[in-house]
């Protein structure tokens, strides 16, 4: 009598657990959407100057933070003298900004220095979104630095 009981009791505790944990409406899955704006492809900008960024950052549920990094494309070979590597360097940038508590967010900001004895040549320029779930995104620029690039003034 015990066993007949039990196992309609059993089944219906199992059926609960199952219904319960392939409830996927609770987790988002879904990645954040970055539209790059500025810096453009091939942007050529000018050592000594300030980069033009701009973007729009959305998220189905909400934005955690977005991160910039920037470093060489160079490819390990070169013809450069011993002075001229000692009076450049190549530019590198690596810098997270919280937007928490957002959907969706217009970034316009003209913080990102190059310094002036930035090693001339191509580089990435990568934006990272992170949303409140820990799905991330990137989206990459491949940019030039040049002393007879765009000085970074234009709004």
């Amino acid at each position: 009598m015990k066993k007949v009981v039990l196992f309609p009791i059993l089944i219906t505790i199992l059926s609960l657990h199952i219904l319960v944990s392939c409830d996927d409406n609770e987790s988002d899955t879904q990645k954040p959407v970055i539209n790059l704006i500025e810096p453009e492809e091939g942007a050529v900008l000018k050592p000594g100057s300030a980069i033009h960024f701009e973007m729009e950052l959305s998220d189905n549920e909400m934005l955690r933070s977005y991160k910039v990094e920037i470093h060489d494309n160079f490819n390990n070979h070169g013809h450069e003298s011993k002075a001229t590597k000692a009076e450049t360097a190549p530019f590198t940038y690596n810098k997270s900004w919280d937007v928490s508590g957002l959907k969706n967010t217009h970034i316009h900001h003209h913080e990102i220095e190059i310094p002036a004895n930035a090693t001339e040549g191509a580089y990435h320029f990568m934006v990272y979104c992170t949303d409140a779930a820990g799905n991330e995104l990137n989206v990459a620029r491949s940019i030039v630095l040049s002393k007879d690039g765009n000085d970074g003034t234009h709004e």
